[in-house]
């Protein structure tokens, strides 16, 4: 039963990558080490990221049950790193704009799929006693693809000269939205008390709304490209 259980775990956190991965086209143009390598632009990041954080933010310690405004707004802050991260590595990479983001953000989802997911899964999923939680992680990894690959489609167009002038402001403000949703998704637990299964739903309808919104601007501009060819 254990076995079974830590098998639908895997399945269901690791497979929804894969599908992604295959479906997207990546395969086709052999993209598998160009993710490889935006994977280790992510643990490159994180770990820029972390010396930061200790350097000039050293953590607090606040009353319990409260919750560390400012600590959880720097810590949010600091995710910009991983914009410049996802920047640099589509400026990297050749070829047309949706393999760019589709790389970064798929190999930057998948890194941190295996350093943040991989190890709890393993030890806690094979427990003795079910446990929904490892359920909740599994469907909350594909959430945090839909998100990667959302942020690393926003800096694309962010980064785009055709981009109609009107459209930056929205472009900022859902990567601002992508940047602060962890401070948003602790300012909810604490103020609302939302349940797990709640908070789950909360995240996908939260990051569904950006990448729709992100989806649209991303089709207008690429036929408004194809237009004037």
């Amino acid at each position: 039963m254990t076995l079974f259980h830590f098998g639908n775990c895997v399945a269901l956190a690791y497979v929804p990558y894969f599908i992604t991965y295959k479906c997207s086209g990546l395969s086709e143009y052999s993209a598998f080490w160009k993710c490889v390598q935006a994977g280790f632009a992510y643990l490159f990041t994180q770990l820029c990221k972390m010396l930061v954080l200790a350097t000039f933010f050293p953590a607090s310690d606040p009353i319990t049950g409260s919750l560390d405004i400012v600590g959880e707004f720097m810590k949010a802050t600091m995710d910009i790193g991983d914009l410049v991260g996802l920047y640099f590595v589509m400026s990297s990479i050749a070829g047309k704009g949706e393999i760019k983001f589709m790389v970064a953000g798929m190999g930057w989802a998948t890194a941190e799929l295996i350093m943040t997911r991989f190890l709890p899964l393993w030890f806690g999923a094979r427990g003795v006693e079910f446990d929904w939680k490892y359920i909740q992680m599994s469907l909350d990894s594909n959430i945090s693809l839909v998100q990667h690959i959302t942020t690393a489609t926003l800096v694309w167009l962010w980064s785009r000269h055709d981009l109609q002038k009107s459209l930056k402001p929205i472009v900022i403000t859902l990567l601002g939205l992508s940047l602060y949703r962890p401070l948003i998704v602790e300012i909810l637990i604490h103020a609302v008390s939302l349940g797990s299964w709640t908070l789950l739903m909360a995240k996908a309808l939260f990051t569904g709304c950006i990448g729709i919104v992100g989806l649209q601007i991303y089709i207008g501009l690429t036929y408004s490209s194809n237009t004037h060819l």
